[in-house]
């Protein structure tokens, strides 16, 4: 009885080192999450620098290191559609420390690049927050005798595949606004992949293909010279930059909406207090208005929310482009 006695007083004493122990770990944990963040934080900016992902993520991490009392620290690694970068932030320690901005393409990547993609979009990192969405506009060569969406419509119908739609490569993200387009109004166009968006602009321009999707930015002073002629944007409702410029909704394609957007995520199983934290801080620098004035200025609007929206967004987003790149027929890796 007495050896007994000692087993069980001995057990009893193991069980509450034990859970003394754990107890201390949890307090540390929940110490060094209401303490942070204690250092720098990288940003991983997968493209190159001078881009509009890059200027959008300079100027955010600006603001949110303000916020932070910590530096955050942009990195750029670009290839491979942006994948490269975003890899490095899925293997990090899922501590907060390093962010990865995405953009519409990580969503077009997750189908078109298949298992050479050594990430899983949707499983590999914690969402914190949508920064801003920016429409793409539809443009045309002056001399195609359309005035609208719905003209041109019309005349895909009448000349199936005689319609020309140029892009910066296949499977990109203008790319698969015209194959949207193609598929949600029932025409054929024929598409005309360029090695960079600006040689399709400038072949609009010059007449040898009919029209292509594009950003404002990089085509508003040929709109303004007349170059080349607006119809629509991409987006389910009219950009504060262009409200006088009719969506492709309005003008019959029913369903249609592509955007361009930025978004930030950390690696999977990062704490949630620290993702909120972060969500937190980023929402009040969108509303700055030096950071609002930013992205105008750029075409974009501000979102923000949280991280279960962003999240449902983003998983969203990979369905449409899945969709429409196997209705399509367009090469998978």
């Amino acid at each position: 009885m007495d050896l007994c006695r000692r087993n069980l007083a001995k057990a009893g004493l193991a069980a509450t080192g034990l859970a003394l122990a754990a107890r201390a770990t949890r307090a540390a944990q929940a110490d060094t999450e209401s303490a942070f963040p204690t250092r720098a934080i990288r940003l991983m900016i997968p493209f190159e620098p001078g881009g509009g992902t890059d200027i959008v993520g300079r100027a955010i991490a600006q603001k949110a290191g303000d916020a932070l009392g910590q530096a955050v620290v942009v990195e750029n690694r670009s290839g491979a559609n942006g994948t490269i970068g975003a890899d490095v932030v899925a293997r990090a320690a899922p501590d907060g420390y390093y962010w990865c901005m995405f953009t519409a393409s990580h969503s077009v990547n997750v189908t078109l690049q298949g298992k050479k993609q050594a990430y899983d979009l949707l499983k590999d990192f914690a969402p914190l927050i949508e920064l801003a969405v920016q429409p793409y506009i539809l443009v045309v060569r002056p001399g195609l005798p359309v005035n609208s969406v719905r003209e041109l419509i019309d005349l895909a119908r009448q000349k199936p595949n005689s319609i020309t739609f140029g892009s910066s490569g296949v499977g990109g993200l203008i790319h698969l606004c015209g194959e949207l387009l193609s598929t949600l109004a029932g025409i054929k166009l024929t598409h005309v992949p360029y090695k960079g968006g600006a040689q399709a602009m400038m072949d609009v321009m010059a007449g040898n293909i009919d029209m292509m999707f594009t950003s404002l930015n990089q085509s508003k002073s040929y709109i303004a010279s007349g170059q080349l002629r607006l119809l629509a944007v991409t987006s389910p409702r009219r950009s504060p930059a262009m409200p006088n410029v009719p969506t492709m909704q309005e003008q019959g394609v029913n369903g249609y909406d592509v955007q361009s957007w930025y978004g930030l995520a950390v690696p999977a199983r990062t704490p949630r207090p620290i993702v909120d934290e972060l969500n937190a801080t980023l929402n009040a620098v969108l509303k700055l208005p030096e950071i609002q004035k930013r992205l105008e200025a750029d075409g974009s609007t501000p979102v923000g929310g949280t991280p279960e929206q962003f999240g449902g967004f983003l998983a969203a987003e990979v369905a449409k482009w899945r969709e429409l790149i196997e209705r399509a027929g367009i090469p998978i890796g």
